[in-house]
């Protein structure tokens, strides 16, 4: 079974009622924290639980360390998975109102501890269910405990030192997640350094998704990430953003593309500059 897999709204609907079937609702504002929890409490898909990315899918920050949005420890994230009803054979449906960059997120981590298949991104978001005609609910409904049991797949990240290390090596592919005028150093409505990461190519994750907020058709994703990788092996490939969470975007975009995935710079731009010996470049 692929690794990044899609499902429409229409099957979903198909699908909903099934018992196997665990929803995550994903939706966050990084300029209004609170906005993900109130806009489920407002209306969701029937049977879905709520994932914070601050609360449920980060780390605690630690200033001048991490980044905005560090991985959180993975005993605490199991944990909070099977109260949310995740086993083993649990097929999972993430979605967020943003392009999936959230959802994203929840899909890359469930990757990292283990859960492989069987989780799918809800193709065009919230919009498109709405689009389609599906139902939203107020209702919460806890599910049953469950049992999943994972580890933390170290090969999947990449730490700060590491790619430090590495700036200079020429079989790596390093993608920024970011759009381009933060790529360049132009502006940056959030972090306190602008630039990017010497040695990195710019690859929005908007360019994902079409006009609509759909994904892509594989074969126009794999010509977009061939024409970055180049002569470069994917298998070397390291993805980093603002704080690790819309390079998540492009790792799934990278696996539709039927690449292996790459590794996750998970600190990204946010932790890279609290080092002051580490390089920073700004333009193309």
């Amino acid at each position: 079974m692929p690794l990044a897999q899609l499902i429409s709204a229409a099957q979903l609907q198909q699908r909903l009622a099934e018992p196997n079937l665990l929803l995550l609702d994903c939706r966050f504002a990084l300029e209004d924290t609170g906005y993900g929890e109130r806009s489920f409490a407002e209306g969701h898909i029937p049977g879905a639980q709520f994932a914070d990315l601050e609360r449920d899918l980060s780390g605690p920050i630690i200033k001048g360390v991490t980044g905005r949005h560090p991985l959180p420890e993975p005993a605490q994230l199991l944990n909070r998975l099977r109260a949310w009803g995740l086993n083993r054979d649990t097929e999972v449906v993430l979605y967020d109102d943003g392009h999936n960059a959230f959802a994203s997120r929840a899909w890359w981590l469930l990757a990292w501890l283990g859960k492989q298949d069987g989780v799918y991104l809800l193709d065009g978001g919230l919009k498109a269910w709405r689009e389609a005609g599906g139902a939203l609910t107020q209702d919460i409904q806890p599910g049953e405990a469950g049992h999943f049991s994972g580890t933390a797949d170290s090969s999947l990240v990449i730490s700060g030192a590491q790619l430090h290390k590495r700036l200079k090596d020429a079989h790596m592919t390093l993608l920024d997640a970011r759009g381009l005028p933060r790529f360049r150093g132009e502006v940056e409505p959030i972090d306190p350094i602008a630039g990017h990461i010497p040695g990195a190519q710019c690859a929005a994750f908007t360019d994902n998704l079409d006009s609509d907020g759909h994904f892509l058709k594989p074969a126009l994703l794999r010509q977009r990430f061939a024409a970055q990788l180049g002569e470069r092996a994917a298998t070397e490939l390291v993805a980093y953003c603002g704080s690790g969470v819309t390079a998540c975007h492009n790792l799934f975009a990278l696996c539709l593309a039927g690449y292996p995935l790459g590794a996750l710079y998970a600190g990204s731009w946010s932790e890279w500059i609290t080092d002051a010996k580490r390089p920073i470049a700004t333009g193309d």
